[in-house]
């Protein structure tokens, strides 16, 4: 088998496809993007692309690696993005090929279903609550919200209650009755996170998500020592090898690579088996679409420490299209209780409407995520 054709479509809400023929006719499809820069991941996948034509896909592990080594620069958001998506979408042929799904590639299912949640936006309580209560309609009952806005290196004892007041009127309204987890998404700065993570943990969130950025990573142990509250991050890492600083640091409890952006499912198969040796859970990150979501699932079913799989339904960004929307087997990914069972069919387990994408990738808008700016007029992190 050989690889004829790679074919990309920007879509709504803010996502792309990748479809990889051969000339079998058995054709993959991955997810490739990075928020707000897809079209610099398009031209990253049509420069990769050259690596690949001709090549047979069912050699997976030497063309991740011709892709991530065969160029001098290497890693990063675009690279590692761009190699994600084909990677999905060489296990998607490479599962349909041998009429199985790519967790049997992998060796079989190490648990029989996986535990979901959901982000809710609004930045008032009126609006987390709204929201809470829509999703818990269709079998959702864990959560994932911002836990503040804007926020200054060092910032006023009002911004720090206005955040704290947020999360005690969730846990007043719902109790235990639900569980969720506290986005800081960079916003805070090592002084303030240590502040609010000793307010916040009366109300005992499940985690507190990328407590300081990235790049700040040397604070995750010291911020560790000042809380009980787990620490998660990991959305923001592209390979095995930022994540192995920061195992070798220690202090986050959660690591969650991002399927679409950390090089797909051959390095975050390695990624969650690391994390597992630091006894650290996965919750993968995944506010994207049915494809990364499925490659998503595709790790969570066999991996060990999985605890958690984010999903996009009924998310704030999904404008112009939803999670389900691009699926034919919709059936496959119903929620039961608050979990997926595994995606039954071969490869990744997700029937593209493929007419569908076309259509949307005709008329379609970048996506941008807002700039904001802190009252001096200094840009603030979103």
């Amino acid at each position: 088998m050989k690889i004829t054709k790679l074919t990309l479509y920007r879509v709504p809400p803010r996502w792309m496809f990748l479809k990889i023929e051969t000339d079998e006719g058995i054709t993959g499809w991955g997810e490739p993007v990075i928020e707000g820069r897809a079209r610099t991941v398009e031209a990253a996948v049509n420069e990769l692309s050259e690596y690949l034509v001709g090549q047979d896909p069912l050699r997976i592990n030497d063309l991740w690696q011709v892709m991530y080594r065969g160029g001098f620069y290497r890693g990063g958001a675009i690279l590692m993005s761009a190699i994600a998506g084909i990677d999905q979408a060489l296990w998607d042929i490479k599962g349909k090929a041998l009429g199985v799904p790519v967790y049997q590639l992998l060796g079989g299912l190490v648990r029989d279903r996986m535990k979901m949640y959901s982000w809710v936006g609004g930045d008032r309580p009126a609006d987390v609550i709204d929201g809470i209560n829509t999703l818990r309609e269709i079998g959702i009952n864990t959560f994932k919200m911002n836990g503040t806005e804007e926020l200054g290196i060092i910032d006023t004892a009002a911004a720090v209650d206005a955040a704290v007041s947020r999360v005690a009127q969730i846990r007043d309204t719902f109790g235990n009755a639900i569980e969720f987890g506290i986005d800081f998404h960079g916003r805070v700065a090592a002084p303030m996170a240590k502040v609010l993570l000793r307010e916040l943990e009366p109300y005992r969130p499940l985690f507190v998500e990328e407590p300081v950025l990235a790049e700040q990573a040397e604070y995750y142990p010291r911020l560790a020592d000042s809380t009980a509250i787990p620490l998660a991050a990991g959305e923001r890492m592209y390979s095995r090898f930022e994540f192995k600083h920061v195992f070798q640091r220690g202090g986050i409890a959660i690591v969650q690579p991002d399927l679409s952006h950390a090089g797909g499912i051959t390095e975050c198969v390695k990624i969650a088996a690391m994390a597992e040796a630091y006894d650290v859970a996965l919750a993968p990150h995944c506010p994207l679409g049915p494809v990364a979501l499925a490659a998503c699932l595709q790790v969570d079913f066999v991996s060990h420490n999985a605890v958690l799989q984010e999903q996009s339904m009924g998310i704030h960004y999904n404008r112009g299209a939803e999670l389900l929307d691009y699926v034919v087997n919709k059936e496959d990914f119903q929620i039961i209780d608050g979990y997926f069972a595994p995606l039954p069919k071969p490869g990744l387990g997700v029937v593209v409407d493929e007419e569908r994408i076309v259509a949307a990738s005709m008329n379609v808008t970048d996506w941008r995520n807002p700039l904001w700016r802190h009252p001096d007029g200094s840009v603030a992190e979103w």
